[in-house]
This record gives C-alpha cells, structure tokens and sequence, in this order.
C-alpha cells in the first residue's frame, strides 16, 4: 500500500519521530499518533489525527 521508501522519509508532524506502517494507518513510534491513509495517501495531519 504505502512504498517502504516513502514511508522511511515520513516523520510524525507533532514529534519528528519515525513512523511505521500498521494495518491502514500510519503510526508514530514515540507519541503513538494514528494518521490515516486515504486513496492510497498518508494523510499527516494532525487535525486528522485518530485514536
């Protein structure tokens, strides 16, 4: 879904930490905030943020 190169360049928009691909969202390693991929997009924002 998401490419392992593209993933590796992300960090999470609120703590700069490396994020990492679990199940359909995206997922901070260190403050655990969940973004959700939309028509294949990460969408890092944090107003779209989940729980």
């Amino acid at each position: 879904m998401i490419d392992k190169e593209l993933l590796a360049i992300l960090a999470c928009p609120s703590c700069k930490a490396d994020v990492e691909l679990k199940g359909n969202r995206i997922v901070c390693k260190k403050c655990g905030r969940k973004y959700p991929i939309k028509n294949g997009i990460p969408v890092m924002l944090l107003d779209e943020t989940e729980d």
